[in-house]
């Protein structure tokens, strides 16, 4: 495995050392996830299948709210389906969407240790086709929700997961956005990118070392051969995992948290599903 599979989700390693049962406020989110988490949510773990393959997400959605409601499918970190991916569909349920973050590891593989996460990750990475019919198996369970407007449903994803939602969008997945938070930008399929029917968002360190200046080059280049809607905003001094106050703040290491680019990328991010999920006539340019 080479540094950038073993190491991309560097952060997420620091989390495990640090312990993954911090309580929300202590993972990263950003003041206004903060204040909009006080609404009231519903959770569940949620089992459904990929092939012979047993899964298990985590659902959050508001809990008093009525009808058909936009939602969010999350794809989690290296850890799995651990603390920090709940404690975000929670944030993002809290913000009127529903929210899975889905497994695609399966049921029964939680790594409890660094090198299993390396491991984990490292099969997905080495086999888009499978990476990719476990992130479809998940926007499909989504789908079923009977509180889901399945017309207007985004995927993001952080590190691991943020590579993820690329390759579900180039899965020529029917969602309106993908938005990807530190994640890896290679292109290994740049043919691919003609199925992407999403609007592409993409949030990075600008200092990430994970990252090349090449796998960047390659993925724009995908992206614009196959005119696809996308943006990238990139953070100044903000390194990888820079959503995650786990990773600590020493940027040598390569992985950081950064509390500007952490706010910065979750407003971004509010703004992105507020324009591709909400609005009910024309966005106005002024």
């Amino acid at each position: 495995m080479n540094l950038l599979k073993s190491l991309c989700l560097a952060g997420s390693l620091l989390a495990f050392v640090s312990g993954s049962t911090l309580p929300v406020s202590a993972q990263g989110a950003a003041p206004a996830a903060q204040s909009a988490a006080a609404t009231a949510i519903d959770t569940k773990a949620v089992s459904y299948t990929q092939g012979s393959t047993a899964l298990e997400g985590w659902l959050a959605a508001p809990k008093e709210a009525s009808g058909k409601l936009p939602a969010v499918l999350l794809i989690h970190d290296w850890m799995g389906v651990a603390a920090y991916a709940k404690s975000r569909t929670e944030q993002l349920a809290g913000l009127g969407y529903v929210v899975l973050a889905a497994d695609i590891y399966g049921k029964s593989v939680r790594p409890d240790n660094p090198k299993a996460a390396s491991e984990q990750a490292g099969i997905y990475k080495a086999d888009r086709a499978l990476f990719r019919q476990r992130l479809l198996a998940g926007l499909e369970e989504l789908k079923k929700q009977p509180n889901v407007d399945s017309t207007r449903i985004a995927a993001i994803g952080y590190c691991f997961g943020g590579t993820g939602v690329l390759e579900l969008a180039r899965a020529g997945a029917d969602v309106k956005g993908v938005v990807s938070f530190h994640g890896g930008l290679d292109s290994p399929t740049p043919a691919d990118g003609k199925n992407i029917k999403a609007k592409v968002l993409i949030l990075h360190g600008a200092d990430d070392p994970f990252v090349k200046p090449e796998g960047i080059a390659a993925m724009i280049s995908e992206f614009n051969a196959a005119k696809v809607d996308w943006q990238m905003t990139s953070y100044s001094g903000a390194v990888h995992s820079f959503t995650q106050k786990v990773a600590g703040d020493d940027n040598s290491k390569g992985a950081a948290y950064n509390a500007l680019a952490d706010k910065r990328s979750w407003q971004a991010l509010q703004d992105f599903l507020n324009e591709v999920l909400a609005p009910k006539a024309p966005i106005k340019v002024y």
